[in-house]
């Protein structure tokens, strides 16, 4: 059964005193360390606990991760009177360089996984609370308790950098370039959608049926593929489109087909733009008449079958 977190971290600090504050660090801390989403839970459930406490507390990233956020460099030691690790394995160099560094703190961990309890990584530390050790019980892991916010989009990515049969009006590696940026900076969850099928590529789909359910489980296909836009219409789901040759090609020809409105020419593709046509396809409006579209290729395929 989970732990409560709360709990478990009151005991875990004491004795503190009231005005000392914490250092909250985990793997998302270390410059050489990378940040896995089980990581950032952790770090949202503790921050969560933490405050619910009342302990003053921050937190270490890595400036790989979150150049913005201070640093586990950058953190002055004499400022805190605990530093607590939470999540991931006990074991590494980066251990001796954190006890080393804070030594004047009382090191704890919570949520770790020991692997071997006589390591300086684990025995540098003065309380630990493992998920996971040779003997111990098993512990719920933290992202497991961690505060969920609203889901974000699921927004599959299906662009071409090829097509060299247009020649000079190609567009596609600017388009790509620009899309892929744009895209980096919504909060959205990406999602490769290559069209190309493959029977020897796990990352990729066997069959078009495959294929099709990976688009209709989205909520949005960016793409600067014909068939990008054609199969995520054919599964119900909204598309914002791309055309990457100059003057407009087979992408738009094909949008007119369909009376699909959200799709841009190369010269056309601006941060502002963009982000009108994605509000509109996560809209209620965009999400309907994409399922429209799906209905009547449904009824014309019955027809012609």
């Amino acid at each position: 059964m989970p732990y409560a977190l709360s709990t478990t971290l009151d005991e875990l600090l004491a004795p503190r005193s009231a005005t000392g504050r914490l250092l909250l660090t985990g793997w998302f801390s270390f410059r050489d360390g990378e940040v896995t989403a089980g990581d950032a839970l952790a770090q949202r459930a503790v921050s969560a606990a933490l405050d619910r406490l009342g302990v003053r507390h921050d937190t270490a990233w890595s400036p790989g991760f979150a150049p913005r956020e201070m640093s586990l460099e950058a953190a002055e030691p004499s400022a805190y009177e605990q530093v607590l690790f939470v999540c991931g394995p006990l074991h590494g160099d980066q251990f001796t360089r954190l006890h080393q560094r804070f030594s004047s703190c009382r090191r704890l961990a919570l949520g770790v996984s020991v692997i071997d309890p006589g390591a300086p990584a684990v025995t540098g530390f003065d309380r630990v609370v493992a998920r996971d050790s040779p003997g111990g019980r098993s512990l719920p892991d933290l992202s497991a308790v961690a505060p969920l916010r609203p889901a974000p989009p699921v927004a599959g990515i299906a662009l071409t950098y090829g097509q060299g049969e247009y020649g000079g009006r190609r567009d596609h590696d600017a388009v790509a370039a620009a899309l892929t940026e744009w895209v980096s900076g919504k909060d959205c969850a990406r999602v490769a959608a290559e069209t190309r099928l493959a029977v020897d590529d796990w990352r990729l789909c066997r069959t078009a049926d495959q294929y099709l359910a990976l688009l209709g489980a989205l909520d949005v296909v960016l793409t600067d593929r014909l068939h990008g836009m054609v199969l995520a219409l054919r599964a119900g789901t909204p598309a914002l489109v791309v055309d990457p040759v100059r003057g407009g090609a087979k992408v738009s020809a094909q949008a007119r087909a369909l009376r699909w409105p959200a799709v841009l020419p190369a010269d056309g593709v601006t941060a502002a733009a963009l982000d009108r046509w994605w509000d509109w396809c996560l809209s209620a409006d965009g999400r309907g008449a994409a399922r429209r579209r799906a209905r009547l290729m449904a009824v014309d395929a019955v027809r012609d079958s």
